[in-house]
């Protein structure tokens, strides 16, 4: 089935390019003002996953807490069954072992993981996540030049940073904690969206060979019909990773919640991309392309 709307995409862009331009306005003021919320991975610390015999309340662990001398206050994450304990500074052996004595007072039996980062470790690891971007988005740039053209690997690789920044956004405006499967969210987001917008554009050059483009509204209707006839693979592949997310979600461990929700919020930013922000803008730099002899000129306004 495909779909057959009288929405055109492209005359429409400027609307999404203006709101897109707007959010990461927004998303890099509040990166300048207040940075990102580093867990453990990247600013160095100790974390303490406990799974718990029997039932603590939240004011017991606080009071537990309160004796340990820190700069600042340890983040706890309360479970049904798992309590996860962020130290902003690493623990010693006896605090360690007097950690466990103290807890094993509240729930006797109780299990500890304790992973340990240091300050070297921490800026390595932030390192090699930056690298891990920017390398993928290269082998994309080179990938999709091969196999089209730049006009739509410079368009490709603009919506996948695009949703890359969008989520770092959203975490930073929500202050939620950035971690290592963080990271692997937004690699994993990098590789749905550009496996969309591949699907469009593979559309677009298809219908291109066929086409004759004279002018830009030639130009728009390709890239609409082009559209249209992907959107219902692009709503059902979305509509079924999403809903595996959401319930990784609502019924995941708290370790790989905040991953789910990174990879929430990259699906839908990576739709809106491909459809809203990639092919459009593809139109916009074909339409730029001069030839001599045949070249797509956007049409005067009167």
């Amino acid at each position: 089935m495909r779909f057959k709307g009288t929405f055109n995409f492209v005359h429409s862009s400027k609307y999404f390019f203006i709101f897109s331009i707007a959010i990461t306005i927004i998303g890099v003021a509040v990166l300048g003002i207040f940075g990102l919320n580093y867990g453990v991975d990247f600013s160095s610390g100790t974390n303490v996953d406990i799974t718990i015999k029997k039932q603590v309340e939240k004011a017991e662990v606080d009071k537990l807490l309160d004796k340990y001398e820190m700069s600042k206050a340890p983040h706890v994450t309360m479970g049904s069954e798992r309590i996860n304990i962020r130290f902003n500074e690493v623990l010693t052996d006896k605090m360690e072992k007097q950690l466990k004595d103290d807890f094993g007072k509240l729930s006797p039996g109780s299990s500890f993981e304790v992973n340990t980062v240091d300050v070297e470790i921490a800026k390595e690891l932030q390192r090699n996540a930056i690298w891990a971007v920017l390398l993928s988005s290269i082998g994309i740039i080179i990938y999709v030049s091969i196999r089209f053209e730049w006009r739509f690997a410079i368009s490709a690789v603009i919506a996948l940073l695009h949703d890359a920044f969008m989520v770092i956004s959203v975490f930073s405006i929500f202050r939620l904690e950035v971690n290592l499967p963080f990271i692997i969210a937004i690699l994993t987001i990098i590789g749905y969206s550009i496996n969309d917008t591949i699907v469009i554009f593979d559309r677009i050059r298809e219908n291109l060979r066929f086409a004759k483009v004279r002018n830009w509204n030639d130009l728009a209707h390709l890239v609409n019909d082009s559209v249209y006839q992907t959107l219902t693979r692009s709503i059902n592949t979305v509509l079924t990773v999403l809903v595996a997310a959401v319930c990784l979600f609502v019924f995941g461990s708290e370790s790989i919640r905040m991953f789910s929700l990174a990879i929430i919020i990259g699906l839908a930013f990576g739709a809106y991309s491909s459809i809203f922000i990639a092919s459009p803008l593809w139109a916009v730099l074909k339409n730029k392309e001069k030839k001599t002899s045949n070249t797509v000129k956007k049409p005067q306004q009167a």
